[in-house]
């Protein structure tokens, strides 16, 4: 362990308390993977592998919450560097899968010691580099708020971590409505073109409907995202004021800009893709927003799971809730 990081000095339920709570668990699950034959003890060796990778929680936790306050601090280079390396870590995930679904053995303990020697590779870099830069650059509050962005995405652990700050003095994110320092103006924030609504009826319209929407405005700001039941993509409160590029993967962020540059020129309105996400057929649309004078004011993302809609055929026009 890092000399300097002192983790025991830390409350229960700081967020950096966690994830060594969860690198112990990854460790066992990594000795556990090592030593089972994928051949002999094919199920409990696929038992195994679906738990470790459920350090998708962690990964997401780092790129949607932690790394946006260090971003606020000055501190870019996690979210390229280690997001990149948690990419990668994904992809050899991804393909040991479909090794293990078609019985490939032989490779699957080839392939496996990779994964098993990135992720101790990256627990390494977490340990000696970010964890111990990041408690120095970051205040208590902060790392209040880092948690409370970190309810909506979840941890590896099977129990929930006890509350950071003291209970009494917990706010669940969805109930928060702490006034902070945020990077765009607030001024002239409602009006509808067609008819009245309350804010509570348009945020339940916009948690209701099927799908993920993040609104990006015209200083490539993120300025929004609704709060749905099942997201396709996980979101939290740490991108509210954070630079779209910062938003996306490395290898995602060219595209990304390059959408916005045709947008801001007006050479281009709309740019869509559909991609295979865990089983799923996805649809990820991206739109330009213009005012009445056709001014660029920003970019609607939005995605949505079609994978049902895809098997639609023929007409239904009568209720069947069978």
């Amino acid at each position: 362990m890092n000399a300097s990081l002192d983790i025991s000095a830390l409350p229960e339920g700081h967020p950096v308390k966690i994830y060594f709570k969860e690198k112990e668990l990854i460790q066992k699950l990594l000795g556990e993977l090592k030593e089972t034959d994928p051949a002999f003890e094919t199920q409990k060796y696929y038992n195994i592998f679906n738990q470790l990778q459920s350090i998708e929680r962690r990964f997401e936790r780092k790129e949607n919450q932690l790394f946006p306050f260090l971003e606020q601090k000055g501190w870019n280079g996690p979210s390229q560097g280690m997001w990149s390396f948690h990419d990668n870590l994904r992809e050899q995930f991804r393909l040991l899968r479909k090794k293990i679904a078609k019985g490939e053995y032989k490779e699957v303990a080839a392939d496996a010691g990779f994964l098993i020697s990135g992720i101790h590779r990256l627990l390494l870099i977490e340990e000696d580099v970010l964890f111990p830069n990041a408690l120095e650059i970051l205040s208590e509050k902060d790392w209040i708020e880092v948690r409370k962005g970190e309810e909506e995405i979840g941890w590896m652990l099977v129990e929930t971590p006890v509350a950071f700050p003291k209970k009494e003095e917990y706010i669940h994110p969805a109930q928060d409505t702490t006034k902070r320092e945020l990077t765009f103006s607030l001024e002239n924030t409602s009006h509808y073109d067609e008819g009245y609504m309350t804010v509570d009826q348009v945020n339940l319209l916009l948690k209701t409907m099927p799908l993920d929407i993040t609104f990006v405005d015209e200083n490539d700001k993120v300025i929004f995202y609704n709060r749905g039941e099942e997201r396709v993509f996980p979101r939290s409160a740490g991108i509210i004021g954070r630079e779209v590029r910062f938003c996306h993967p490395p290898k995602s962020v060219g595209t990304v800009l390059k959408i916005l540059e045709e947008f801001k020129k007006g050479t281009k309105n709309e740019a869509s893709f559909w991609i295979n996400f865990k089983g799923r057929l996805i649809y990820i649309r991206y739109f330009a927003v213009r005012d009445s004078e056709k001014k660029y004011r920003g970019v609607i993302e939005m995605s949505q799971d079609i994978t049902d809609i895809k098997k639609i055929e023929g007409e239904n026009r009568l209720l069947n809730w069978d």
